[in-house]
């Protein structure tokens, strides 16, 4: 038996969001600050700039994590590689390294309370019946999700799609029923929406960060030859073409500091 004060409680934590077995924390100010570092703690306030965390309560549903992820747990909660076998293995530890995402992604399950590190990025809470029952998303955004979901390494469509992209040749997928959150440069107020319908989207840059597993994906000229691509001054653009939608950042992702 336990209980847990001053924390989702505190009048300086707000709950942000919740969907299935997750919940999303965000402190308003942080009060942890020296004559030092109180003004640059005062302007990261009012930008908006905040420390926010991942909440998981497994009495909802078992959730899987991205390694080395957690911050503290309380109560009934068992912690798993999630490996299955030695096949199982070998599987995750090749998408691992095609992906860049770890080999090994821990799950967890119980009763109890699991909550993540702390972050400055925005945590997004997402369904993935939303996107068709599979959505595919870009490189190092894995958080955290519920263990129904079924993690799979999708192959670029053409090769130069990784190389002349500038992103790796496979991307991780989330196929199945159930909620993951994804770590963003961008709020989820300011991500653009694009429903497509056999059609197709050109992006002039990684802007997107997630798509449906249905899209056909691929690095192509802008222009029909390379003529009107060197004339349109944009050369090669990102191509997600037919049924499904993508989330999309408005600006570039922002440069580590």
């Amino acid at each position: 038996m336990y209980q847990i004060t001053n924390f989702t409680d505190n009048d300086d934590v707000k709950i942000i969001d919740a969907l299935g077995a997750f919940q999303v924390i965000e402190y308003q100010r942080d009060l942890s600050v020296t004559p030092n570092s109180a003004v640059t703690a005062y302007y990261s306030a009012q930008m908006n700039v905040k420390k926010r965390q991942l909440v998981c309560y497994l009495n909802r549903a078992p959730v899987t994590i991205q390694a080395g992820s957690m911050q503290w747990m309380l109560g009934d909660v068992n912690a798993t590689t999630g490996i299955k076998g030695v096949g199982d293995f070998l599987g995750k530890a090749v998408r691992g390294k095609t992906t860049g995402e770890s080999a090994i992604k821990p799950e967890y399950t119980g009763s109890g309370v699991l909550v993540l590190e702390p972050t400055y990025k925005h945590l997004i809470l997402l369904d993935a019946a939303d996107w068709g029952g599979g959505v595919v998303l870009d490189d190092g955004l894995f958080l955290a999700c519920e263990s129904s979901l079924q993690h799979k390494a999708v192959m670029r469509s053409n090769f130069s799609s990784a190389v002349a992209g500038g992103e790796g040749l496979f991307n991780l997928s989330l196929n199945g029923r159930g909620v993951f959150c994804i770590e963003s440069d961008c709020p989820k107020e300011e991500l653009i929406e694009i429903a497509l319908q056999d059609d197709v989207l050109k992006i002039d840059g990684n802007y997107a960060i997630a798509w449906s597993k249905t899209l056909n994906f691929s690095v192509e000229r802008s222009g029909k030859s390379l003529i009107g691509s060197a004339a349109s001054g944009e050369g090669l653009v990102n191509v997600y073409r037919g049924t499904g939608k993508v989330l999309m950042m408005p600006t570039a992702k922002m440069p580590n500091i």
